[in-house]
């Protein structure tokens, strides 16, 4: 029986206009009225998150920033991994030599040195997975991440990572040249403690190895007294793979790459078409949950 779904955001929960459509909301609360477990985990902030969240009416824990932070229904932290201090420095650094943009995400704060890169970024990045999007409307959305204050600017983050009230949950990397973004992931490679993972091409998301998706679904789930074998997953990207592989009920998006689709039991629709009303469908008639 399923006593809990975890569901990915950007690519699965979401469609191309940032939206949770009205089947995937009423799929949820359905699963929410049965007793079951419902968990958002993203790559995003909690602030990012529950901003694509408020008018949708669905109110649940959310995993953040790929598994560094937790939070429960009411909005309050109850677990976090960031990156040990000398760590994040390095990586930092490693970073900045390459010349590739990064954001820095904190318990405190998303922080960006540059916001108009930021914007276009986002564009192009969008763009290539939904390119029948206005580029307008991607181009609001995208600004509201800074006047909203869901990203903050800094000149220079050196003094957000030298803050010892600052704790480094990741650097989010992104860019549009590969071979940059190539370069990138190899000055990250086989770094102890460190996990590097993507929510797309044009991406790199690095944390503490221990703040994963499925490393921290499966720590969550066990403080409530559930088990992973009794989940239902969804996600459509490498940073999805975590949970994808360790829980009992594994479905990719249709969107997904080929190798989440192969990592996952079964494939659902895309984003654009309610894929996660469907796994959600589809699961609860595959455990007999009626």
């Amino acid at each position: 029986m399923i006593t809990s779904i975890a569901t990915d955001m950007d690519g699965t929960l979401l469609n191309g206009k940032m939206e949770v459509s009205a089947a995937n909301r009423a799929a949820i609360k359905k699963a929410q009225e049965l007793g079951i477990e419902v968990v958002v985990a993203t790559g995003r902030s909690y602030m990012e998150a529950r901003f694509a969240l408020d008018g949708t009416g669905i109110e649940c824990p959310i995993i953040a920033v790929n598994g560094a932070e937790v939070r429960d229904v009411k909005g309050e932290i109850i677990q976090f991994t960031a990156l040990e201090d000398d760590l994040a420095y390095d990586l930092y650094r490693r970073l900045k030599d390459v010349g590739v943009y990064f954001e820095v995400y904190t318990n405190q704060a998303t922080y960006t040195d540059n916001a108009e890169k930021a914007v276009e970024l986002l564009i192009d990045i969008v763009l290539s997975a939904h390119p029948e999007t206005k580029v307008e409307d991607i181009r609001e959305r995208a600004r509201l991440r800074i006047d909203r204050g869901l990203v903050k600017q800094v000149n220079d983050y050196e003094e957000i990572i030298r803050d010892t009230n600052e704790h480094i949950y990741k650097f989010f990397v992104f860019s549009t040249d590969y071979d940059l973004l190539q370069k990138a992931a190899d000055r990250l490679e086989g770094i102890d403690g460190v996990a590097v993972s993507s929510s797309g091409n044009e991406n790199l998301e690095v944390t503490n190895a221990q703040a994963q998706k499925g490393i921290t679904l499966e720590n969550y789930l066990a403080s409530k007294g559930l088990s992973m074998k009794d989940a239902l997953a969804v996600g459509d990207n490498y940073n999805d793979l975590s949970m994808l592989e360790r829980v009992g009920y594994s479905y990719a998006m249709g969107n997904a790459d080929a190798n989440i689709k192969k990592a996952a039991r079964f494939e659902t629709a895309k984003n654009e078409d309610s894929g996660v009303a469907k796994a959600i469908e589809d699961a609860l008639e595959r455990s007999m949950v009626k």
